[in-house]
């Protein structure tokens, strides 16, 4: 049954009114083709009937290596319920700028800020490289830095990944490629020079698109010997020239500093690449109506 859709939030807390329902729904989404062990992947394993929910693999070693179904994911050693987990999943995913862990403490109730914090984020990760494969078709790549003023900075990070001062300083400099008729795949950068650009389209976009569009800057020349590369000028005022733009990757960056400004105020460097995560999937699953699932399955 799906969620995202059809399901509003007290529907999702009607089906998942107890630890044993989630936990059903876990082990039906982790290991849809067979229980196997989550340290050496055998399929022969035993039922604990002890402990429901519980495995015994003898592949391991002779005395056997027992999980449970939240062994090896990101619910693993918290004592916090899975039908928490599974509210805050949901309400991540169904808001379109993101919400804070202040917003989901304050709407659930239970446990503490800091709490809400470490699962947003271990939620996050599990949202990681949502796209699943190279792009095809038209593809456009664009980078975009997000952050503070760099005036606003402590000195020693004023500069950090945007060069000498110049466009981004200070700032976290986000490359983006996204498939008009697909998928985004966005990365925290090191820097916007012409390896690491390069390189990230090698990585993410198959050379047998029908076009490639970026901007004029110095750091994409050279594509056009492996891909059909095409630009425009942003500085001589062209941003649509026929079917080359970079407006689709545009409107995620818009997106996402949506979310930076209105919803979370503030990313740190350090969890950059974890909200990046988020807003990659929201986007990739927005027509998805398994998406919920696609999230538990990620865990």
């Amino acid at each position: 049954m799906a969620i995202f859709g059809v399901m509003k939030f007290n529907e999702l807390l009607d089906r998942f009114q107890t630890e044993d329902a989630c936990k059903e729904f876990l082990v039906a989404r982790r290991w849809a083709g067979g229980i196997h062990c989550p340290r050496c992947g055998n399929t022969k394993v035993w039922a604990v009937k002890s402990r429901p929910f519980h495995w015994l693999c003898k592949g391991c070693n002779k005395n056997g290596y027992r999980f449970s179904v939240i062994t090896g994911t990101i619910f693993e050693n918290t004592k916090y319920p899975l039908r928490e987990w599974f509210k805050v999943a949901f309400l991540m995913y169904h808001s379109k700028k993101g919400m804070s862990a202040h917003q989901i403490h304050r709407m659930l109730g239970t446990g503490s800020y800091e709490t809400a914090w470490y699962m947003c984020h271990r939620i996050r990760v599990a949202m990681k490289n949502s796209a699943k494969g190279q792009l095809f078709g038209e593809v456009e790549v664009d980078e975009t830095f997000v952050g503070g003023l760099a005036k606003n900075r402590h000195v020693g990070d004023r500069f950090k990944g945007g060069g000498t001062g110049g466009i981004g300083s200070g700032k976290t400099p986000i490359v983006g490629a996204i498939s008009r008729k697909g998928k985004v795949v966005a990365r925290v950068v090191e820097s916007v020079d012409g390896a690491t650009l390069k390189a990230f389209v090698r990585e993410v976009v198959s050379e047998k698109v029908s076009l490639l569009a970026t901007d004029q800057w110095v750091g994409y020349r050279g594509l056009a010997s492996q891909y059909p590369h095409e630009t425009v000028d942003h500085a001589k005022g062209q941003y649509v020239v026929g079917a080359v733009h970079t407006q689709n990757i545009e409107g995620f960056w818009s997106l996402l500093k949506r979310g930076v400004i209105g919803t979370y105020h503030k990313m740190s460097d350090t969890y950059m690449p974890l909200y990046v995560n988020e807003f990659e999937f929201r986007h990739n699953n927005r027509s998805n109506p398994d998406a919920f699932d696609e999230i538990i399955a990620s865990c």
